[in-house]
């Protein structure tokens, strides 16, 4: 027994029910008869004259059938006489290194083998223009020499800033396509900039480069593609705002608006550029607390395609040896240095296991009502909110809800002798 098995001894884990969420299903079939349809758009693939180069970005997060979706782009390019080739456009990530981005991209299935085109990694970029604040505007070395570019991006909310456009088109120019040193400058002036910077910088790549089009990607709640768009370049900065809104109707929530206790099975960069993405958890380093309210979360893991990157761990107020012996300080820090936002790449409490992550997470919730019970949110990660648990305390609130339904329960923890969750019985 440890010092921490000794003090957290009496924080009993509660036992949990498994509940499902319903939410809007829709998605897209066929994918790439859907990019096909969408690149018929007047001012985008009929822009493509046979012999041309053409640039299409692909970014790092993990995006629902990026690799298909990236095959079909590149196939209805050759079909019209274009040569294409892959960048990834990922800004600082992977410890801002060339071949650890391309090894991102290889990690989604995006390789020359599976897309039949070149894959040219680089961190060189060229500038284009300066801001009014007379930062640089950079865009990735590759990308300015094609005779065409095809920007290709997840339009979502954004982790840590709000505006008329957040993630998406306009930051795959800019903050993508601007590999460390373009991310850099648009983030030089802090996250209350950052929504202006965006729009400002992204009209200043287009006015320049107007040899582009989009290829904007919505999810649904289930991770699941439901809208693609193509955008011609002049109509990016009108038509973001309106698809962004879109996207954030179909985005998932956890259906209560407070608990006491969130826990989280992995994070990741590839789940979301926090991590955990704070529109579910409600933390943001930027932003602040708001709904669901959770006063502890608790991250038992990082994912295998993190490569180490424990960008947004900060938020949490607990994790485990486990996660913190796959940290990878060399991938993590260039992107709090990137985004000048150091809070984000803090570490939190470190305990030895899962139980005793869950334990402290208990005992420090001090604003709980002990005679109900803790009331406790528990996610494989921020892209599952479909199946989940919650604990005893939730079950009254989650029968009042007509899209919850409980499917098992009530379970108990097992855990093995390390401490590290088993499964329930």
């Amino acid at each position: 027994m440890n010092i921490f098995d000794e003090l957290l001894e009496d924080n009993k884990i509660p036992r949990f029910f498994r509940v499902r969420h319903e939410m809007d299903h829709s998605h897209v079939e066929d994918i790439p008869a859907a990019v096909a349809k969408a690149l018929e758009r007047e001012s985008t693939l009929d822009q493509i004259r046979p012999g041309d180069t053409v640039c299409v970005t692909s970014g790092s997060r993990d995006v629902a059938n990026v690799d298909v979706i990236t095959r079909a782009v590149c196939d209805q390019v050759k079909a019209v006489g274009g040569k294409p080739f892959i960048i990834p456009a990922m800004g600082s990530h992977a410890g801002a290194n060339a071949e650890g981005q391309k090894g991102i991209l290889a990690g989604y299935g995006i390789t020359e083998e599976t897309m039949g085109v070149p894959v040219r990694a680089s961190m060189e970029t060229e500038v284009l223009a300066y801001s009014k604040d007379g930062l640089e505007i950079r865009i990735d070395k590759y990308a300015n020499a094609a005779d065409y570019i095809i920007a290709v991006g997840r339009i979502k909310a954004h982790t840590d800033f709000r505006g008329p456009v957040e993630s998406g088109i306009c930051k795959m120019l800019v903050i993508g396509m601007g590999k460390q040193h373009g991310a850099y400058q648009c983030h030089k002036l802090g996250f209350k900039s950052m929504a202006a910077n965006v729009m400002e910088f992204a009209g200043a790549i287009i006015e320049k480069k107007p040899n582009l089009f989009a290829l904007g990607l919505i999810e649904n709640a289930y991770h699941e593609t439901c809208r693609i768009e193509a955008v011609p370049a002049a109509r990016i900065l009108e038509e973001e705002p309106g698809l962004l809104e879109y996207a954030k109707s179909r985005m998932a929530r956890i259906p209560f608006e407070q608990a006491d206790i969130l826990f989280v099975d992995e994070t990741g960069k590839d789940i979301s550029g926090a991590g955990m993405d704070p529109n579910i958890t409600g933390r943001s380093p930027v932003l602040g607390i708001s709904a669901p309210y959770f006063q502890r979360i608790a991250v038992f893991d990082l994912t295998d395609k993190s490569h180490g990157n424990f960008g947004g761990l900060g938020s949490a107020d607990v994790t485990t040896r486990r996660l913190y012996e796959k940290v990878d300080f060399e991938q993590t820090y260039p992107n709090g240095i990137t985004s000048a936002e150091p809070i984000s790449v803090k570490l939190p409490v470190i305990m030895p296991n899962d139980r005793n992550a869950m334990q402290f997470a208990l005992r420090t919730a001090t604003d709980c009502d002990w005679n109900r019970g803790p009331r406790i949110v528990w996610l494989k990660n921020t892209l599952s909110l479909s199946e989940f648990y919650i604990s005893e305390a939730l079950r009254e609130d989650a029968e009042k809800l007509e899209n919850v339904e409980i499917v098992s329960g009530p379970l108990e923890v097992v855990f093995d002798e390390e401490g590290a969750v088993k499964g329930f019985i």
